[in-house]
């Protein structure tokens, strides 16, 4: 019970393509996010050789297009980490001419957790997305401490 509960407090860590590739010519991304669901609290890991790729994180039309004029983000350390950070989709193309059209791009569903989800018809219930904004680790620390106490006191309770 325990496990379970924190389990769905603590964030995954996603190595873009594997186990089988990683940020490159070689990988099918769609089919390597459509067996994944990603939280917010997650974080994406880009791993590629600099001199051959980079990750832009761009919109749903640059996306659609493979454009590289107007990136939302631009790494390039070969070793990035991207936290993502609330509900919405997310895209990254690599930047080097002809990779996005030879399929180095990937499209990524952030989910709401389980008990973050807002009732149908509820105010913002299916509003847009709002742009990606970084969590304090404040506010992460202290919703690991509320569940971490609300397991402290069902264990109590149960073995009372």
């Amino acid at each position: 019970m325990a496990a379970a509960v924190l389990g769905t407090a603590s964030a995954a860590t996603y190595n873009v393509g594997e186990p089988g590739g990683s940020w490159d010519l070689s990988t099918n991304y769609a089919n390597w996010a459509a067996s994944k669901r990603f939280h917010p609290g997650d974080q994406l890991v880009f791993k590629y050789s600099p001199q051959a790729h980079d990750v832009l994180e761009v919109s749903k039309a640059a996306y659609d297009s493979c454009s590289t004029g107007s990136p939302l983000a631009t790494h390039t350390s070969g070793n990035d980490a991207i936290a993502l950070t609330s509900p919405g989709t997310r895209y990254f193309i690599c930047g080097f001419t002809g990779h996005c059209d030879g399929g180095m791009k990937l499209q990524v569903d952030v989910v709401p957790s389980a008990g973050s989800l807002a009732p149908a018809g509820a105010p913002g219930a299916n509003a847009p997305a709002s742009p990606p904004t970084p969590a304090s680790a404040a506010t992460k620390a202290t919703a690991t401490g509320i569940a971490l106490a609300g397991v402290v006191l069902l264990a109590a309770g149960l073995m009372a």
